[in-house]
Parts: structure tokens; C-alpha cells; sequence
């Protein structure tokens, strides 16, 4: 990663990864497991990085906006009530606070990110 005074470039490179899961009782199927590498955090809670999960699916509640496009991988966005939404390399799409549903990772999946909470 490279670091001025007015840009980052996105890069994992020598970033240490922060290592996570779901909560238990929102695993739905499988044995999902993330990697964060948490690359910028801005005053007024903004953050942005890299997110990579492997397979499985689990419940997701949202409070915070976020943006994200996804890298690599094949994963499906369902809201309550909704369509399923499943996005490959290069699709993009914004979660907004109060959004429910479930994220399904089917191939393991790897997204840039910019979260607003």
C-alpha cells in the first residue's frame, strides 16, 4: 500500500489481514471465514479495504452504508422478501442502512469496499 498525504493506493501488499467469521447463530450453511485488510480509516466513520470470504451462507443486517465491487469470486445478495442477486467479478452494489437479508458466498469471493456507518 502506498501512503501520501492525499491518496492510498489499494494494495494488500505487506498488510497484515484481520481475521473474522460470521456470528454463529447467522450461519445459515457451511463454514464461511473472512479476511479484512482494512487499508484506510477517515474521520466520521469512513472506512475502505479489501474483504475476501470463503463459502457459505449466513444473515446480514446492515446499519452502516456501503459500497462495494467485487474482485473475484461468485457470491449472492438476497434481501428479505426479495431476489436473489448474484454478482461475479465486476458488478458493484450498495447496501443501505437497514438492509436484511443473506449473503451467500458459492465461490470464494474477494470485494474492495467503502463503508460509511
Amino acid at each position: 500500500m502506498v501512503t501520501t498525504a492525499n491518496y492510498i493506493t489499494l494494495s494488500i501488499d505487506g498488510v497484515e489481514p484481520e481475521f473474522g467469521a460470521p456470528e454463529p447463530g447467522r450461519i445459515i450453511s457451511g463454514d464461511p471465514h473472512f479476511r479484512t485488510w482494512n487499508l484506510e480509516e477517515a474521520e466520521g466513520g469512513l472506512y475502505s479495504g479489501i474483504w475476501e470470504a470463503t463459502p457459505g451462507k449466513w444473515r446480514i443486517v446492515y446499519e452502516e452504508w456501503e459500497y462495494f465491487s467485487l474482485l473475484s469470486g461468485h457470491s449472492i445478495v438476497t434481501e428479505e422478501d426479495g431476489e436473489p442477486v448474484h454478482l461475479k467479478a465486476g458488478d458493484r452494489m450498495i447496501l443501505r442502512p437497514g438492509f436484511k437479508g443473506t449473503w451467500e458466498v458459492v465461490e470464494t469471493t474477494r470485494k474492495d469496499y467503502v463503508i460509511k456507518v
